[in-house]
């Protein structure tokens, strides 16, 4: 029952996402085809272009028409490149997706270890010292960090090659250095969240009776904290984690523009330029669908972590 739920309501936000994005195209004042073409165009060049771009006829038909083809992933083709929607984004999307995730891993190697120490050194000089620093995390834009970077070790030290990347198909390697930067800048405003999560839903869990119980027990400390305290800690900061994703993408499309990688956030902005309707709104779609599976399972992982979930 519990699949059963989630995913019927996976299904109906998808639902939504697709109607909302739809219209949210559509109320745009003023006509598509003539923005794109310009003053000197004429009614049969509008006309053939709202042909191409689907916008001709009554409104619940060019939804139906669109939705049909969003499900059998025709996303339409781009008016500046004359390619396919999903081709251009299937392209670029491994670039944004992969900066996306070295981010998040980042987040969590650092601002776990870091949540945990802070905790344990409750008002001492290393939970001051993690404190400050978490908040001053907080206050960077990711994008003065990345020009920060940029300056310090990609072009004063040189360990780093910046504003180009290499492909994963020709050098594993090369690909990582060049979007370890662009991925610390990023993850930077994430770990100063987490720790800070982490830490105050540590400190909470510690007040409760099942600590007291288990160190009764003659459980050490490690012990209690680790296998007990963190994992009911962990639940909350999951949470945060899979909304902080849509988060961490969204500034990745930011973050590929300081550092001129070519994944969606140049693809995006080249679309939005020259007025691509068709490109922007697939790559709408589908960054929002992306972050809703993410939250999905995000949301399938508490049966995991809170066995009282399993329970019910």
């Amino acid at each position: 029952m519990y699949w059963a739920r989630k995913s019927f309501t996976l299904l109906l936000t998808l639902a939504f996402v697709l109607l909302l994005t739809f219209f949210a195209f559509r109320i745009i004042p003023g006509n598509p085809a003539s923005a794109i073409l310009g003053m000197e165009a004429s009614q049969e060049q509008i006309s053939e272009l709202e042909q191409k771009l689907g916008i001709e006829g009554p409104l619940h038909l060019q939804f139906f028409r669109w939705a049909g083809g969003v499900i059998q992933l025709d996303f339409g083709h781009s008016i500046r490149f004359s390619e396919p929607v999903l081709s251009l984004i299937a392209s670029r999307l491994p670039v944004t997706l992969s900066l996306a995730a070295m981010s998040l891993a980042i987040t969590l190697l650092v601002a776990l270890p870091l949540g945990i120490a802070a905790a344990r050194a409750r008002g001492r000089f290393a939970d001051l010292f993690i404190s400050l620093t978490s908040q001053l995390g907080l206050a960077i834009p990711s994008f003065w960090m990345g020009i920060v970077l940029i300056l310090v070790f990609g072009l004063t030290l040189k360990w780093f090659t910046v504003s180009t990347f290499v492909p994963w198909s020709e050098n594993a390697w090369l690909a990582l250095k060049s979007l370890t930067l662009p991925a610390i800048a990023l993850a930077v405003p994430q770990i100063a969240i987490v720790v800070r999560y982490l830490r105050t839903t540590m400190l909470e869990q510690m007040n409760e009776d099942y600590v007291r119980t288990a160190k009764s027990k003659g459980l050490s400390n490690a012990n209690v904290y680790y296998k007990h305290v963190l994992r009911n800690a962990l639940i909350p900061v999951v949470t945060v984690v899979g909304i902080n994703f849509g988060e961490i993408l969204a500034g990745s499309l930011v973050i590929e523009g300081v550092f001129t990688l070519p994944g969606m956030g140049r693809l995006l902005m080249t679309a939005i330029g020259n007025r691509d309707y068709p490109l922007v709104q697939g790559m709408v779609l589908l960054i929002a669908f992306t972050v809703i599976i993410i939250n999905f399972v995000v949301d399938l992982s508490y049966r995991w972590l809170d066995p009282k979930i399993r329970l019910k």
